[in-house]
């Protein structure tokens, strides 16, 4: 069960901003480390810091081990057949465009189609946009149902034996939805593409099982799930990965050099030119122990519990509209508050010390779809309380009374 002992794990929580004990509710756009991650990363760089998979003396074996122990945790936790199936990249936006670049380009052609949603963030977005045009390709929308969810209908009807690849998030940033990844799977498989998940909102919540989901390809970011920022990891099923080409060139993943031409590396080096982010690498192995004795089932369902206490107690505030489906699976609540423009609100809610994120959340296409510029968004974690959720409706009543008073 998630306690205040949870809690107490994370430093940065015992600090007050604005003269108030801070209530962290951005954790959708990074989250907070706790110690046993900081306290692994700090050991590395005083103990064991060196170049990975090139020294045969201590320190470079210590780390290698480190890196590569980290590795294989990663490939447990997301049940991957094999640690040659984990990439580790600076997180999901570089993992996706890997994808995008390497794979993308060397399976769509003119007359394909690239299927996606217009609820995705940018990562998710733009690569896929810019391979359409640099290929020829159609890019094709899922229709989106007025809660932000997609049927299995509109996908049977809109994935088609031309499509090449179909990109979705596995849990929207904003709108808090969970998609039906292995249903959309077994459609695109039906119809020879592939699946490319965004695992950064899925990964840190609820328990991903790459298997099960039959993804072909899966990408997150350590950031998001109390690893460090700048490591993250991009998931393959291996036979499409051997398959594929480096798009990044340089020392760590070449097998033989010649004067004019060079072969690579096998999986997963291939894909990790240069030197590779250890310590964050170190500590996103940290981090995935952590997640592990939590529990992901206890962690969801504990931020089930915030997220329908945060609706019931946002429903009470007159004026302000929440986005996305009723009973949502995860903590992620996006809201506006009248007329108000998010920026303020989110600047009247720090003067009280909570912290969340306004803004277009890097989905410009999903706000012109709510027929908005943008929106404030809660997004909660293993280490927030029901207080939180208080905290935040009486700030936010505050606001209410405060802009009603400006304005009035």
């Amino acid at each position: 069960m998630i306690n205040s002992a949870i809690r107490e794990q994370f430093p940065i929580l015992n600090q007050n901003i604005n003269g108030h004990p801070l209530v962290y509710l951005d954790s959708a756009a990074t989250s907070q480390k706790p110690l046993r991650v900081i306290e692994a990363v700090k050991a590395y760089y005083e103990l064991d810091n060196a170049n990975v998979h090139r020294g045969v003396h201590t320190l470079g074996s210590r780390a290698t081990d480190a890196y590569e122990g980290a590795r294989e945790k990663l490939a447990k936790f997301l049940n991957a057949r094999s640690t040659k199936e984990i990439i580790f990249t600076r997180g999901t936006t570089t993992a996706l465009n890997l994808v995008a670049s390497s794979y993308g380009a060397a399976n769509v052609g003119e007359g394909d189609e690239i299927v996606i949603t217009q609820m995705e963030h940018h990562s998710n977005f733009i690569p896929w946009q810019q391979l359409a045009k640099k290929t020829g390709a159609t890019l094709k929308f899922l229709p989106l149902q007025q809660d932000g969810t997609v049927t299995l209908e509109d996908a049977e009807k809109t994935i088609t034996p031309k499509t090449k690849i179909v990109a979705i998030a596995y849990v929207s940033n904003v709108m808090g939805v969970t998609h039906p990844v292995k249903e959309l799977a077994a459609i695109a498989h039906r119809n020879g593409a592939v699946i490319v998940v965004d695992g950064a909102q899925s990964t840190p919540h609820i328990k991903v099982d790459v298997q099960d989901l039959d993804c072909d390809f899966y990408a997150l970011s350590g950031h998001k799930m109390l690893a460090p920022t700048g490591i993250g990891a991009l998931y393959g099923k291996k036979a499409l990965l051997e398959a594929m080409e480096p798009v990044e060139f340089g020392g760590e993943m070449i097998d033989d050099v010649g004067l004019y031409d060079s072969t690579w590396k096998e999986l997963p080096w291939r894909f990790e030119g240069g030197t590779p982010i250890i310590a964050g690498a170190v500590g996103l192995g940290a981090a995935v122990d952590f997640l592990q004795e939590v529990g992901l089932d206890n962690i969801h369902q504990h931020e089930m519990k915030l997220a329908a206490y945060a609706e019931a107690r946002l429903a009470e505030i007159e004026g302000l509209s929440v986005y996305g489906p009723k009973g949502r699976q995860v903590g992620v609540v996006t809201f506006n508050l009248g007329d108000v423009h998010p920026h303020d609100v989110a600047t009247v809610l720090d003067a009280e010390g909570i912290a969340i994120r306004a803004g277009h959340h890097c989905c410009q296409p999903l706000m012109r779809w709510l027929q908005v510029s943008s929106t404030a968004r809660a997004s909660f974690y293993l280490y927030n309380t029901e207080q939180d959720v208080d905290a935040l409706v009486n700030a936010l009543i505050k606001a209410k009374e405060y802009f009603a008073y400006e304005l009035g």
